[in-house]
């Protein structure tokens, strides 16, 4: 008897293929006509220009065996993700580096003297943070709080940042150097032909069916276990209630040319509706210059609806007591394991993604082959 996996995004189709490595069949379903998950990419069939169809994805991982699971199923180009923050009309650099302190005060600084500077505004009263609020406060001070993450991150999670866990912020460097580089991971890349094809290779097994447009529900079958990638409080038919989630809308312009020269600019001040603009044919560097027109999304984030696709768990004071309940009734279910951002309900990144789903197929694998 094969085993079920619902979600073909990077967490089901990990575990399946790995389980197909050794000898073990499964049914693969999606509700999407495509698979690849929230990663689905795409080409714009006005421009040309491969698209992130649910929002940019750059791939950044330390984790060695991700990195080569990966770049096995698909060639993965050098990529540096360097985030652009449009403050009062004015650009900076994103994180927040030497260059973006000098140029927002107006200074010439050198790395000693900056730390010494921005510590001196920082507000080192607060020795222990534990929200949004008090972490920015805490290493960048009140100016660079209000200037770049205060408004921002009220469009973005529709709340107060001094209701926001302190980890979400901890997630973004503090450099006191010209590097622009959004993140620190040794491997850091895009796909050459984007992420579906990669999925579906890692999906092309003759022991992995793959049905798509199939919902959960639809199935009348039995499996040995079930691997469940889908909204942890949707399995329970949200009997304890809904679990708090953010949605993005996306509006795509197309115009001729290059519309803002880089792959994303923020836009930090509240008084603009959206968080930021993509313009996708910068995720692909190599091939940008052999398209003539352009496509550029700007994005809006609002609460998720129950007819939205999820992207973001809020896990604030309500939701952390309501998934414990959750939690509480999966920890007693013997033939379904949740895996992945929904199943779990927690904000993970694709290489997080994929390392724990090999986690979880090696764990089975024990239990099936002991």
């Amino acid at each position: 008897m094969r085993v079920l996996i619902v979600g073909a995004g990077f967490s089901g189709a990990t575990i399946a293929r790995l389980l197909a490595d050794k000898g073990i069949a499964s049914l693969v379903i999606d509700e999407r006509a495509h698979p690849a998950g929230n990663c689905h990419t795409e080409r714009d069939g006005e421009t040309g220009v491969l698209v992130h169809r649910y929002g940019p994805h750059i791939f950044h991982t330390d984790i060695e065996r991700v990195w080569t699971f990966v770049t096995s199923h698909g060639e993965m180009m050098p990529y540096v993700n360097r985030v652009k923050a449009n403050v009062q009309g004015k650009i900076y650099s994103l994180p927040v580096n030497l260059h973006t302190i000098n140029q927002f005060f107006g200074t010439a600084l050198s790395p000693v003297e900056a730390r010494a500077f921005i510590e001196s505004r920082a507000r080192m009263d607060i020795s222990d943070p534990q929200t949004f609020e008090d972490q920015a406060l805490r290493f960048v001070g009140n100016d660079l709080y209000e200037a770049f993450f205060k408004g921002y991150t009220r469009k973005q999670w529709g709340c107060e940042p001094s209701e926001l866990p302190a980890s979400i912020l901890k997630r973004l460097p503090l450099r006191f150097n010209y590097d622009d580089n959004y993140f620190n991971h040794r491997h850091q890349g895009m796909p050459r032909h984007g992420y579906t094809p990669i999925v579906e290779s890692i999906l092309r097994h003759d022991l992995i069916e793959v049905r798509l447009g199939v919902a959960h529900g639809d199935l009348g079958e039995h499996f040995a276990h079930t691997f469940y990638s889908g909204p942890l409080d949707r399995y329970y038919d949200y009997d304890l209630g809904r679990l708090g989630y953010r949605t993005l809308d996306f509006v795509a312009e197309r115009a001729d040319g290059d519309f803002q020269g880089t792959a994303v600019i923020n836009y930090c001040d509240e008084s603009v509706a959206f968080t930021r603009i993509s313009e996708h044919k910068h995720f692909a560097p190599w091939e940008a210059a052999t398209f003539d027109r352009t496509i550029v999304f700007r994005e809006y984030s609002r609460a998720c609806g129950p007819d939205d696709v999820p992207y973001y768990p809020i896990r604030m004071v309500a939701e952390t007591a309501l998934l414990e309940q959750y939690e509480a009734r999966a920890a007693h279910e013997t033939g379904v394991t949740f895996v992945g951002r929904l199943g779990t309900y927690q904000y993970l990144d694709m290489d997080v993604t994929i390392d724990r789903a090999m986690d979880v197929a090696a764990r089975y694998l024990g239990v099936v082959q002991a």
